[in-house]
């Protein structure tokens, strides 16, 4: 009974210690690839567009039921004032048209289409080709999340390395700083020495919060990316420092075939010639059966009219064929002409602009990977030079100023290097987009 009673001030105190330990959860270490899964799997673009597949499966399907038989059953109750009852003169109690105010009536009705000179058939090629498009658009949006994805990581693992970096030097410049105190209360250097360091040591202090802000900045992008809205802390896994990607094939006869965005437009582009088709068939006869089953009271088809449930059924071949609309079906065509030649335009043009691109990522791919050689040789350098500086100035040959120039100089070339490794790596992210692989 004790237990009981002070149940719910135990729950209560649990919730409260347990909300600090769940809060404590470990970051989320994802790599390039996780990464890129993520993006595409949360992506509320796809997910928008994945939509529009499921519509235009609908319309495609509608348009394909248009030209089977349609079967509706019909009812209703009609309400009617009084008449005089008509009757003959030898038959004055079986009356020709008698008085019925209450008329009940249910049919069976069929339609059905049988002939429609290759208009039903043409826009339903036309609604599976805006189908096949919209799944090329779902394609095109998982190739830009996976984009995407790759720019937020390798921004997240250059803020990362950035801030590392910046860290490191201004570690080493606290120790050079300290070194300088002791010398200075030796009397073995002036004062503005100390002064000089302290002040490198603020601006490289200042770089240091602008690089941690940029990585929380990336951190936060790359959550929105891969759609983690809980706000857990995420960090970048499974990068070496000095790897960059290795050089790529790239044709434009590749990327013709590949990219989803131009297999899209062909796809509309045969779906507009469809519905031109279309349009042309309405220019033709239209043939179509219709039919039914009535059972009614009274039924209008037996006479003489009585006041009794009674059954009859109807069936027809029906022949429709505009002659004149007005100009409707010419404008149809025109239009429907006109947006073929429209998408045609389109798609030339984006293949004339992928050709571009294509050429321009390679290029741009090939620069990076060249600079990351570039900038390595650099790092080696300026560490040697601040190994060199550093000997000198314990030797006293080297001033001051000729230690932190060097510092600066290693500084700004690991910075480099960074920097390039990652836009290698961007570039090489972009390339795949234009070539359009998954």
């Amino acid at each position: 009974m004790h237990i009981t009673r002070h149940l719910p001030v135990w729950l209560a105190l649990a919730t409260t210690l347990a909300g600090p330990v769940a809060a404590q959860e470990g970051p989320l270490r994802l790599t390039l690839d996780e990464a890129i899964a993520r993006a595409e799997q949360n992506s509320l673009r796809v997910a928008e567009l994945q939509a529009r597949v499921d519509v235009a499966a609908a319309v495609e399907a509608g348009r394909e039921a248009a030209s089977r038989p349609a079967l509706a059953f019909l009812g209703g109750y009609t309400r009617t004032n009084h008449v005089d009852e008509y009757t003959l003169p030898l038959q004055p109690f079986n009356p020709l048209y008698p008085d019925v105010p209450d008329n009940y009536r249910t049919r069976a009705d069929l339609q059905w289409p049988i002939y429609t000179a290759g208009r039903q058939e043409a826009l339903g090629r036309a609604a599976g080709a805006e189908r096949e498009a919209a799944g090329f658009d779902v394609a095109t949006a998982r190739l830009d999340a996976r984009l995407e994805a790759a720019r937020a990581f390798w921004a997240l693992v250059t803020a990362t390395q950035t801030e590392a970096v910046v860290q490191r030097a201004l570690d080493t410049l606290d120790s050079h700083l300290r070194d300088l105190r002791s010398r200075l209360d030796q009397g073995l250097i002036p004062p503005n020495d100390v002064l000089s360091a302290e002040a490198q040591r603020s601006h490289q202090q200042v770089l240091a919060i602008e690089a941690r802000n940029l990585r929380q900045v990336a951190k936060a992008d790359l959550r929105r990316v891969i759609g983690e809205d809980g706000g857990r802390d995420v960090e970048a896994a499974g990068v070496s420092d000095a790897a960059g990607p290795a050089p790529a094939t790239a044709t434009v006869e590749a990327a013709r075939s590949q990219r989803p965005e131009r297999r899209a437009l062909t796809s509309r582009v045969e779906g507009a010639k469809q519905r031109e088709l279309a349009a042309a068939a309405g220019a033709k006869p239209q043939i179509s059966v219709t039919g039914g089953y009535d059972y009614a009271r009274p039924n209008p088809h037996i006479f003489p009219r009585a006041d009794d449930w009674n059954y009859s059924w109807d069936a027809s071949v029906n022949l429709s064929w505009s002659l004149w609309d007005g100009g409707r079906r010419r404008a149809e065509q025109a239009e429907a002409s006109a947006n073929t030649r429209a998408l045609t335009a389109r798609s030339a043009d984006f293949d004339r602009q992928l050709a571009f691109e294509v050429e321009q990522r390679r290029l741009d791919l090939d620069s990076s990977i060249a600079a990351i050689a570039a900038t390595e040789d650099g790092v080696r350098a300026a560490q040697e030079a601040q190994r060199v500086v550093g000997e000198r100035f314990t030797a006293g040959v080297a001033t001051n100023t000729d230690v932190l120039d060097a510092q600066t100089d290693l500084l700004q070339a690991e910075l480099d290097r960074t920097r390039a490794i990652a836009s290698a790596h961007l570039a090489m992210a972009r390339l795949e987009r234009a070539l359009g692989r998954q």
